[in-house]
């Protein structure tokens, strides 16, 4: 019976994390004290002119493809934005310094490469909209 309780304890504290975790995943923060900047030279592009989605990805993950995806249609719409995909495993001094924990995170830069926003997780099509308004 005691161990029959500690599962139950068990299963209620996993279940509450992953709505905690579910609920964050996806979502557009935006950063209003942020001190991260990236340079050109760090992602290996040039910066867009008015901003830069800087998306992280790794080969093996399926939200990548589907952030990728959604980024570029959305971005189509704005020539002065720029998309750069970064694998994360090759830039791995850039990913401890931005503190990027799990792929895709996206960072949406302002034209001096300044960190206003950032997205862990997939984005939903409005959510980089609204992101790509407050630059």
């Amino acid at each position: 019976m005691h161990s029959l309780l500690i599962v139950a304890a068990v299963l209620i504290i996993a279940l509450a994390y992953g709505f905690v975790d579910r609920s964050r995943t996806g979502k557009v923060n935006v950063k209003e004290d942020s001190r991260h900047q990236v340079s050109a030279a760090e992602i290996g592009s040039e910066l867009g002119e008015v901003a830069t989605v800087l998306q992280f990805s790794s080969a093996f993950c399926t939200p990548c493809r589907a952030t990728r995806s959604t980024l570029s249609s959305v971005i189509s719409h704005y020539p002065k934005i720029k998309h750069v995909e970064v694998d994360a495993e090759s830039k791995l001094d850039l990913v401890r310094r931005l503190d990027i924990r799990q792929t895709p995170t996206t960072l949406f830069l302002n034209s001096e490469g300044k960190e206003i926003a950032r997205a862990v997780g997939a984005p939903k099509r409005d959510q980089v909209v609204n992101a790509l308004s407050r630059i």
